[in-house]
């Protein structure tokens, strides 16, 4: 299942087959074909890519437990990649600073794909980082997480961006 490229997953309620579509992909993994949705000549995300080939990591790395794979633009992480070092462990120590009682601290790191480039690349170097953790970065864009379930994964996501949250109203105070 993947959400329609320029779609908006708060419309996913209101219309699913437009918003959303279900995929299969070729034996040869050169193409795919929609089983279900993404109606009105909707294609799917242009992040396709990258999320199949951190889906294949991540499948190899839980043992097929992770099932999930979720991109979204969260606005806090966003804004911190503008004023913090885009250093991985810098990142994460002041995530885990702000909440280090919860419990992705134990599982998740925040990494960023080395560079800011073109798709391909991208796509490549968000799978490569995702051997390691479950929830990547892209500096000035979005996060990429992954889990078992949608609940998961989106607790993932959100729970960091909810440490982002503090951090940057911490950060807007002189902290």
């Amino acid at each position: 299942m993947v959400t329609g490229s320029g779609k908006f997953f708060r419309n996913v309620q209101l219309d699913p087959a437009a918003n959303l579509g279900v995929v299969k992909v070729d034996s040869d993994g050169a193409g795919y074909h929609i089983l279900w949705g993404l109606t009105e000549d909707a294609v799917p995300t242009s992040e396709l890519p990258a999320h199949f080939l951190s889906h294949s990591e991540r499948i190899k790395l839980t043992g097929g437990k992770d099932r999930v794979i979720m991109h979204c633009h969260a606005t806090n992480l966003i804004a911190l990649t503008y004023v913090l070092e885009n250093h991985s462990d810098l990142f994460t120590r002041k995530l885990w600073k702000v909440a280090p009682n919860v419990w992705w601290s134990s599982r998740m790191a925040s990494a960023f794909y080395r560079g800011w480039c073109r798709a391909p690349m991208k796509s490549a170097a968000t799978a490569e980082t995702m051997q390691k953790h479950s929830l990547v970065l892209w500096p000035f864009h979005g996060v990429f997480g992954s889990g078992p379930t949608l609940d998961e994964t989106f607790g993932l996501i959100d729970t960091a961006e909810k440490s982002a949250e503090v951090l940057v109203k911490v950060l807007s105070m002189g902290g």
